[in-house]
């Protein structure tokens, strides 16, 4: 969490917090850190890292495993805008396969243990 943050968010006593910087160290960290990511529901903090996150992807930066905990639906909006930047020519189609969707969070964890066998994604090359 960013020193600016501590006071403004809540703080859980049950996991480690480690303060850093800024946004982007704490990002930076995190990505370096992670073997998969799961985004669960969130504001537009969490809509702004998976955004980095899946462009960073589209990119070919990285190859791992982004599952989207898509409780109640939560987010089937964010899934129709990315279809329809495919539809409407500006994201390739293989975009949409740089993700998957999991209802629970069991189904999430079996995601992300399948895809260590699952191919990397290749993007065009436009």
């Amino acid at each position: 969490m960013p020193a600016f943050l501590r006071s403004r968010e809540r703080l859980f006593d049950d996991v480690e917090t480690v303060v850093v910087t800024s946004m982007h160290e704490r990002k930076q960290l995190m990505y370096d850190q992670s073997d998969a990511f799961v985004v669960a529901p969130g504001g537009i903090g969490t809509l702004e890292e998976v955004v980095e996150l899946l462009s960073w992807k589209r990119l070919d930066l990285h190859h791992k495993p982004v599952v989207f905990l898509n409780l109640n639906g939560f987010w089937n909006g964010f899934f129709e805008l990315m279809k329809h930047s495919v539809d409407e020519g500006m994201t390739p189609a293989s975009f949409l396969q740089a993700w998957t969707v999991a209802d629970t969070v069991e189904d999430a964890m079996a995601q992300i243990k399948a895809s260590d066998d699952a191919p990397h994604l290749q993007h065009d090359r436009r």
